[in-house]
């Protein structure tokens, strides 16, 4: 084995991603193969490679028998078998290694130990591909567009491509032939073929990843996404909580000017965020979800997860949102069933002269069904008078939206 070769190793080692033992032990399965294609499939072959050197040395390993013992020629010699052939002498059951060249190989087999280096080769460079994205399952890749395959579409990934299907897409962007992304890998799989890289832009956690290489505060640990709702291409709501009360969660996130936000925001193309603060109250938080609306009073039962908002009249339709979007994040974010109601509609029911539990307020069309009151209910009524929200929009003025 050559200078030549071994310059070829260190470089497939480089570009390839696949290490020097792998690519040793290639070659050395190759000489193993091509050995068998000489003196059959049952011989014992033993390969010896030099690392450093690249020198090598290939053994035939014959057992010494009797010779109403001898069956096997590739496996087996004779005492006299060995003294005619290579003089020399060994007991019986002692194992003779006989050496032989890369001249003794044919040009067939040759070939078929060629073969199974780039065989290998190919194996290991899928391996390592598979290795670095399996490692990566749950972050964030940069790509390039490349190509349409029917509704999906192909993102070069360097080493490999990532499927982005249709149900992965944001319905609002549109991709062209070279265009870079960020995606967020979802899972890799090996298959025989080689690794198949499933990515999303239109994933919750694509917000979380990205907002964790904008926030610093984020990456020490200080600030944490307890919760996201997304609805892809259009708006997304965060719940962020500090472990630090020195540190303003919602601030760290919106930075310097809305630096950090506004990087996010354009990442997505535009997408609206809303950043609320995170509490273990749940009153406080559906008050907090709810928001750009203002709140006059959450009334939330924790055993079943439902949740009656109270609002001005002139916010009931910004509480709600454009085709109920807001209600419908609200009510993701939270893992609430959140009821809104207005002011009119609260007092009529006569919620302001009796708080407590609602039994079966909904009735099977969903609309609210008055019912009967409890003096001692379930509910945590949190009264809320100021203007709700510590949320921020990537729009300063924003009409608002018709019921």
């Amino acid at each position: 084995m050559n200078s030549e070769l071994l310059m070829a190793i260190s470089l497939l080692e480089k570009e390839k991603g696949i290490s020097r033992d792998a690519l040793f032990d290639a070659i050395e399965a190759s000489f193993v193969s091509a050995s068998k294609n000489l003196f059959g499939p049952t011989a014992n072959i033993k390969v010896e490679i030099d690392r450093e050197s690249g020198e090598w040395e290939l053994y035939q390993k014959l057992t010494v028998v009797r010779d109403d013992e001898f069956e096997d020629p590739a496996t087996q010699i004779t005492k006299d078998q060995l003294k005619a052939k290579y003089g020399e002498k060994l007991k019986l059951g002692e194992v003779y290694l006989h050496k032989f060249e890369s001249a003794s190989f044919g040009r067939i087999a040759s070939q078929n130990a060629k073969n199974v280096i780039l065989q290998k080769i190919r194996e290991e460079e899928r391996r390592s591909v598979f290795d670095q994205f399996h490692a990566k399952e749950g972050q964030i890749v940069t790509g390039t567009v490349q190509r349409q395959m029917g509704k999906d579409l192909s993102i070069n990934l360097g080493k490999a491509d990532g499927r982005l299907k249709e149900a992965e897409q944001v319905r609002s962007e549109f991709y062209k032939h070279g265009d870079r992304i960020k995606v967020y890998v979802l899972k890799v799989e090996n298959l025989s073929k080689g690794p198949v890289i499933m990515v999303s832009r239109s994933h919750p956690e694509l917000v979380r990843k990205l907002f964790e290489s904008e926030v610093t505060e984020m990456q020490s640990g200080v600030v944490e996404i307890k919760a996201i709702a997304r609805e892809a291409g259009s708006r997304t709501k965060i719940a962020v909580w500090s472990n630090d009360e020195n540190v303003d969660p919602i601030g760290a996130c919106v930075g310097v000017n809305g630096t950090r936000v506004n990087a996010v925001v354009d990442e997505l193309g535009g997408e609206k965020i809303d950043i609320i603060c995170w509490s273990d109250n749940s009153a406080e938080l559906i008050e907090n979800a709810i928001s750009p609306a203002k709140v006059i009073c959450v009334l939330a039962d924790d055993e079943e997860r439902t949740a009656i908002v109270v609002v001005p009249d002139y916010q009931l339709s910004l509480a709600i949102g454009k085709n109920g979007q807001n209600a419908r994040l609200a009510a993701r974010l939270t893992n609430y069933k959140i009821d809104i109601k207005s002011e009119t509609q609260a007092r009529e029911s006569g919620l302001f002269e009796e708080i407590g539990y609602i039994e079966d307020y909904y009735d099977q069309e969903g609309e609210y069904e008055e019912g009967e009151y409890y003096e001692d209910g379930d509910y945590d009524e949190g009264l809320i008078t100021e203007e709700s929200g510590e949320g921020y929009e990537s729009e300063e003025n924003e009409e608002e939206p018709e019921a």
